[in-house]
């Protein structure tokens, strides 16, 4: 009987050893044909030697076996690892950066596990190498997971990319800006993958590629911050990968695609058009869908900051105390912040007989401040400096508001103070008009000299003064209308408060901090008033007036929907000196006109604004994220109107829309409005003088915080 049971089993034994053969026989098969990295054997031990480099536990003391889902992670042979977009921190309205390179992705990964990465030729490179070849691409990425299994995070040690244990804070020093490569099918086409979780508690890895070279292996990233991505992004804790997978741009720092940082996608036809042509692969979560971006010439950006916006970004910044408190404390600070306090408690102003309530966005505080600014400010005015670019500036012209309020102010001897100590304000009294003339050189496309001049000229102020130091120049202020002014002080006067004409909200002008100041034409310096005012509202013939020359890309268009194309819209190019009886020169169609058009020229300001004022006809301001001047205190909407330029189509029936009644009352507001726009050559209260002065001051009281 023990014979009989003998007999079987080498029999079963014989079959299991040839079955466990053909077994062998057809995975070495499929991994010679399929694998690109050679032998699978070797390909795991050196993912185990890669991973365990310097690192004897990847799981903390006392963690459980079944390991929570830490980001999305993708093994590739032990050589690249993918880590998918954070969802939690706040970066300001700022997005990841993400390049692609010919199936290279980078979500601006901070703290993975690399050992080596491969660049778009296949060769391996270091993790510096390739941030420097992918450092200007532009890509969508699909980020297909949330963010709970960032919740709990390793926080004993990390790997860095040279296989060193690294605290977090290094690793997070190491890898703020890395491309991470993803796998390269051998027909050029590039697969992405990527390990999924929806639960916290489980894994699963559906990697079809890696197939079972991940048995075994249990990395554990690192704890650290959250990778910045943008805020107003959320994503369901339990929902499916098919309904969080939005296609989001992520842009790098440069915005745009760079035909050298990624040859890859410029040299290799197939992988460019396999990632433009790319769809996500039915039944497996773990590929992303990526769409290439094209190089296309720069446009402006469609989103307009509409008038309730710019408010919104002003209150948001006087909220903000981040690098405004000085260095050393001075007396002046307190007078500011009483002052604050003062205009944050206002009396309510029920009636003024020289303000009407509905010009104002809170007439109360307004004339608060006035008083306050008239009782207490002091402005110390920088002797130093040679003419013509300091200390002169024009007083005829569209620049002439600059030059006005030199020559005022360093007149003046209510607000000008010999004593710094005593001073709340610093004057910084150059012409950007001079500045242009005396030093730009023609045809040289180059501000480089300007610029350096305004930097020579702060370097000596502050080497002979501690005054700039203490508050890092927030207390300092110039007043600038030439176009170029922003660009030229954006650098090193960055912390100053800027009264600027070329006032643009998507052009560097800092809500809160700037203001924007009113482009002003004298024609007449000795006689500032001349030709003031208009014909009153019954007696306004022409619907709506504009002329002037086509400068930039919307005149043109402006001229070419309504020039000579309707007897109610009056649109000239630049129009001839006429003389005579009934021949209508420039102020007298204003004079004649319900609402004068103020269309941009190459930048936002426009001298049209103040000189609709001036002949007391109602602005229509079509200039996208054109920040009006006196913006902080004077509520625009009542008096003008505001057009999209993308609406000049529609621009008779926006004005035809408005009832007469509504028109009328819009005109008398410009009537009532005009004294905070008018020059005079001795100041008088509430004039345009006081109103820049005032718009310094008021920025700079509500920039001040408490130590």
């Amino acid at each position: 009987m023990g014979q009989e049971f003998r007999y079987p089993c080498p029999i079963e034994i014989g079959k299991l050893l040839w079955f466990i053969g053909v077994i062998v026989a057809v995975v070495l098969t499929f991994q010679h044909f399929e694998l690109p990295y050679g032998n699978i054997i070797s390909s795991l031990s050196s993912a185990q030697k890669d991973l365990g480099a310097g690192n004897s536990s990847f799981l903390p003391h006392g963690a459980s076996p079944t390991h929570e889902m830490l980001s999305n992670m993708t093994q590739s042979n032990g050589l690249n690892y993918t880590a998918g977009g954070q969802e939690t921190g706040d970066n300001h309205g700022t997005e990841t950066p993400a390049n692609v390179n010919n199936g290279v992705v980078s979500e601006g990964s901070r703290g993975m596990n690399e050992s080596s990465l491969v660049d778009s030729r296949g060769e391996e490179s270091s993790l510096d190498e390739l941030v420097d070849t992918n450092t200007n691409s532009t890509l969508h990425v699909n980020n297909d997971v949330g963010s709970e299994g960032f919740k709990s995070l390793n926080k004993s040690s990390g790997i860095d990319n040279h296989g060193r244990e690294s605290s977090p804070e290094q690793l997070l020093d190491q890898n703020e800006n890395s491309t991470l490569e993803l796998n390269r099918s051998g027909n050029g086409s590039a697969s992405i993958e990527t390990d999924r979780s929806l639960s916290r508690e489980n894994i699963t890895s559906t990697s079809e590629n890696i197939g079972t070279s991940q048995a075994g292996i249990t990395p554990i990233a690192p704890a650290l911050p959250p990778v910045d991505s943008p805020s107003n992004i959320s994503i369901p804790r339990n929902a499916e990968p098919s309904t969080i997978a939005p296609v989001v741009p992520v842009e790098s720092n440069t915005s745009k695609m760079d035909k050298d940082a990624s040859p890859g996608l410029e040299n290799d036809g197939k992988a460019g058009e396999q990632l433009n042509n790319s769809t996500s692969l039915q039944n497996n979560t773990s590929v992303t869908s990526v769409r290439e971006v094209k190089k296309e010439p720069h446009t402006p950006s469609p989103a307009v900051i509409s008038i309730s916006e710019m408010n919104n970004l002003q209150l948001q910044s006087w909220s903000s105390p981040i690098s405004r408190r000085p260095r050393w404390p001075s007396a002046v600070d307190q007078e500011l912040l009483n002052a604050k306090s003062q205009i944050q408690k206002a009396p309510l102003v029920e009636s003024d007989s020289m303000l009407y309530a509905p010009l104002y966005r809170n007439i109360s505080m307004f004339k608060k401040s006035y008083e306050l600014m008239e009782d207490i400010l002091k402005v110390y005015i920088y002797k130093e400096g040679e003419r013509p670019i300091l200390h002169q500036a024009p007083l005829k012209g569209i620049y002439a508001s600059e030059g006005w309020f030199m020559k005022l102010l360093e007149a003046n001897k209510k607000f000008v103070t010999k004593d710094p100590k005593k001073s709340h304000l610093f004057y910084l009294p150059f012409s950007s008009r001079n500045l242009e003339v005396n030093l730009y050189v023609p045809n040289s496309h180059s501000h480089k000299n300007l610029v350096q001049y305004l930097k020579n000229y702060l370097d000596m102020i502050s080497a002979k003064y501690p005054f700039w130091n203490r508050t890092r120049g927030a207390d300092h202020f110039l007043v600038a209308c030439h176009d170029w002014a922003p660009s030229e002080t954006r650098q090193h006067m960055a912390n100053c408060i800027r009264a600027l004409c070329n006032s643009d909200a998507k052009g560097g002008f800092v809500f809160g901090k700037d203001a924007a100041l009113p482009e002003t034409t004298v024609r007449t310096p000795q006689n500032l008033l001349r030709d003031l005012g208009g014909k009153p509202a019954s007696q306004r013939s022409i619907l709506a007036f504009f002329a002037g020359r086509m400068h930039g890309y919307l005149r043109p268009i402006l001229l070419q929907h309504w020039g000579n194309k309707d007897p109610d819209v009056k649109v000239f190019g630049k129009l001839p000196k006429v003389k005579g009886r009934g021949k209508m020169n420039y102020p007298q169609y204003m004079k004649s006109s319900k609402y004068c058009i103020c269309a941009k020229g190459f930048e936002v300001n426009s001298p049209r604004v103040v000189e609709a004022i001036f002949y007391e006809c109602v602005p229509v301001i079509i200039s996208d994220n054109f920040v009006p001047p006196f913006f902080e205190v004077l509520n625009w909407e009542s008096f003008a109107v505001f057009v999209l330029e993308k609406d000049i189509p529609n621009l008779k029936n926006i004005l035809l829309s408005i009832p007469e009644n509504k028109y009328r009352e819009m005109q008398m507001r410009v009537k009532k409005v005009q004294q905070h726009f008018l020059w005079h050559a001795r100041p008088v209260k509430y004039d345009i003088f006081h109103m820049i002065l005032h718009s310094v001051w008021y920025n700079r009281v509500f920039q001040v915080h408490p130590r």
